[in-house]
């Protein structure tokens, strides 16, 4: 929730530009009033974030919760729709390691056969990261959230339908 409170907070003086990006988030952190702290709340929340899920990962790996294959692949798929917002979230200050990320690892997608180049054409709107591409991130960052919430949904169903496993074997209700 403090995720999708302090993007939108950030949305609103963001501009997705190549020319005005940098700027735009400099201005954020100088001018904007409390903007730095948003901005590094944000930032650092999308690492606290993935802190918290490589636990939950490490505790289904521990307790065995793989063996619930339709929970376990919705968890998979909703790592890696997280993995896909916070890259395109790490390209949206357009600074020069932003840019290059982008490059390197959109260029990852040259080496599936037969369609790899015109796949990462497709993503990046012409045939360099540019505008286009930016402009495309920066929409993906804010729609990818209420798709995670979605599948998150979705997984809390799976997990409700086989039921949360007791592996420590304590008993909540011993004093009835």
């Amino acid at each position: 929730i403090s995720q999708i409170l302090t993007g939108l907070f950030l949305a609103m003086h963001y501009t997705s530009d190549i020319s005005t990006a940098f700027s735009s988030v400099a201005h954020i952190c100088r001018d904007v009033n409390y903007g730095w702290l948003i901005r590094n709340l944000h930032a650092n929340g999308a690492s606290f974030f993935f802190i918290c899920l490589y636990l939950h990962i490490a505790r289904g790996l521990y307790y065995g919760s793989y063996l619930y294959m339709e929970t376990w692949n919705i968890g998979v798929v909703l790592l890696l729709l997280v993995m896909m917002t916070a890259f395109v979230g790490y390209v949206l200050p357009w600074g020069q390691m932003s840019f290059w990320g982008a490059t390197v690892i959109t260029n990852l997608l040259s080496a599936v056969p037969y369609v790899g180049n015109s796949l990462v054409q497709w993503i990046w709107g012409g045939f360099s990261v540019d505008n286009a591409t930016l402009t495309r991130f920066f929409a993906f960052h804010f729609l990818f959230p209420f798709v995670v919430a979605g599948a998150t949904m979705l997984h809390l169903l799976f997990l409700h339908e086989t039921g949360s496993n007791n592996p420590v074997g304590l008993n909540s209700d011993a004093d009835k």
